[in-house]
């Protein structure tokens, strides 16, 4: 398990790195106002995502319960009849995506607020009809990926992923230098599906040889399977939908193009955040699915324990570094093209997301594979509910300002009932969890947040050269604190005791 959520972190560093690049690339060439219409335009197609139905993840639950039983035609049949049902579905999706286009094209692009010429207009409507069809049509690219998942077989399939960034890069870099246009970096999203698909699917092939990608006859009775669980699969894409992705669009409703971009610089961050901690959930979900096929109650407990504390230390580390330095660290990132409003936004967000990040990436994924689907997925769908009511009503009076809060407050309440939940579900005592994943954590945190402020408050540190000097210096604080007192003589994660054995058995 180790091996795979390495590897996924790994690919997690390789994402950052193309991100913080490609971030600061497009905006500075597309400009504040023409990256605000991107934002928007990725935001308008995310509800279609919704379409899928939680099919992947349905079909990641289905064979890993299958593999735990040792039942390989069930394996078969469950990913048949996904891709079935995900070819049904991909042709609602760009069915549903006509209408999204021509209210796109109603409410902002042709709007009096907007005031954009006739060929900003084309551009926009055509990158969105390229980035509906590319979406529909990438329902299928996720089965691959399932399959992968469901085996545990993770670096492969992150080698893929990986070479699909690189990709991506390079085009987006070559294709923006010779024309800067929207319909240009959504084709480069084409590119990239096609080649992604198309590598999975090869690689698939040989690893998994009993896995064929045929469509099969829809059986009433696994498509009833697979869409039970899929349907709080997607109610829990639908809450995070609601609450992370259709923020630039209740800006884009209210304000200009500009303070799009302005919250999508502070909102930007999050992403990667998020999916470093999905990484472990990834690998969790069917390791869950496979202990409660094999009634395993111990080991689930102590998979939520091991894991909860691993995240908490890595959004502590990295929320303190952004809470204290969040402004300066966009200033440097972002360039010319920076807006100073964006760095008090970053720090709100942040601070709910230190609560939010440890509860998503681990205790849902384990609940979620341990057959416990309906309070996931009914609480992330209230949390997003809640945000965008709360957005709706605070951007009239606050702004983006307004729309930060409506993202902040949802977070912590969620975070903290779905904490009590979690315990209760997995039988853990009130205090245990929390003891266990904050107690160490939290108390190791201090001196390396004290250097942190320490800094702010004295010199201060703007540019690359004192933020990696001053990030360093608190890396190596957290690095001696995980090693010496945060996992000293932790039951599930003690590297000096592993490293011993390592070093026993090697001389032995």
């Amino acid at each position: 398990m180790l091996k795979n959520i390495s590897s996924n972190w790994a690919l997690n560093v390789l994402q950052i790195l193309i991100f913080m690049i490609l971030a600061r690339f497009t905006l500075n060439v597309l400009g504040q106002e023409t990256f605000g219409i991107w934002e928007a335009v990725i935001a308008a197609a995310g509800p279609l995502q919704l379409m899928i139905l939680g099919v992947p993840m349905a079909t990641v639950r289905a064979i890993s319960r299958a593999i735990g039983r040792d039942d390989e035609r069930g394996a078969k049949e469950a990913l048949g009849q996904s891709l079935t049902l995900t070819l049904m579905l991909a042709g609602a999706a760009l069915t549903a995506g006509g209408f999204m286009w021509w209210g796109f094209e109603d409410r902002l692009l042709e709007s009096q607020r907007w005031s954009l010429d006739g060929a900003a207009i084309l551009d926009t409507r055509t990158a969105l009809a390229i980035v509906l069809i590319n979406l529909a049509a990438g329902f299928c690219l996720r089965l691959p990926y399932a399959v992968f998942e469901a085996f545990h077989d993770f670096v492969p399939r992150n080698l893929i992923m990986g070479a699909g960034m690189l990709l991506r890069l390079g085009l987006t870099i070559a294709a923006l230098t010779w024309d800067t246009s929207l319909r240009t970096l959504a084709l480069v999203q084409v590119a990239v599906a096609v080649f992604e698909f198309t590598a999975a699917l090869m690689v698939s092939r040989k690893r998994h040889k009993g896995m064929h990608f045929r469509p099969s006859a829809l059986s009433m009775n696994q498509a009833r399977k697979l869409l039970s669980f899929g349907i709080f699969a997607f109610l829990l894409n639908m809450g995070a939908l609601l609450a992370f992705k259709v923020d630039a669009l209740v800006v884009a409703a209210h304000m200009l193009p500009k303070d799009v971009a302005v919250y999508g610089m502070a909102n930007k961050v999050f992403d990667p955040l998020i999916n470093l901690l999905l990484a472990i959930g990834m690998v969790v979900m069917p390791a869950a699915a496979a202990m409660r096929a094999r009634d395993e109650e111990n080991e689930l407990r102590d998979l939520l324990f091991k894991w909860s504390k691993v995240a908490v230390f890595i959004v502590l580390t990295l929320g303190s570094y952004l809470l204290v330095f969040g402004p300066e660290f966009l200033d440097w990132w972002l360039g010319d093209e920076y807006d100073p409003a964006a760095g008090p936004l970053l720090q709100v967000l942040m601070a709910s997301f230190l609560l939010f990040l440890p509860v998503r990436g681990v205790a849902l994924p384990i609940l979620l594979g341990s057959g416990n689907p309906r309070g996931p997925a009914l609480g992330l769908l209230a949390m997003g509910i809640g945000n965008l009511a709360l957005s709706l009503i605070l951007v009239r009076t606050h702004g983006i300002w307004g729309v930060a809060l409506g993202t902040a407050i949802p977070n912590v309440i969620f975070s903290l009932i779905f904490i009590a939940g979690a315990r209760k579900t997995l039988q853990v005592r009130p205090l245990e969890w929390t003891a266990y994943s904050l107690g160490r954590v939290g108390l190791g945190l201090l001196p390396g947040l004290g250097l942190l402020l320490l800094v702010k408050m004295g010199p201060g540190a703007s540019g690359f050269w004192p933020l990696f000097t001053v990030g360093l210096a608190f890396v190596a604080a957290q690095t001696l604190a995980a090693l010496f007192y945060v996992w000293r003589g932790d039951p599930h994660v003690d590297p000096l005791r592993m490293l011993r054995d390592r070093r026993r058995r090697d001389g032995t």
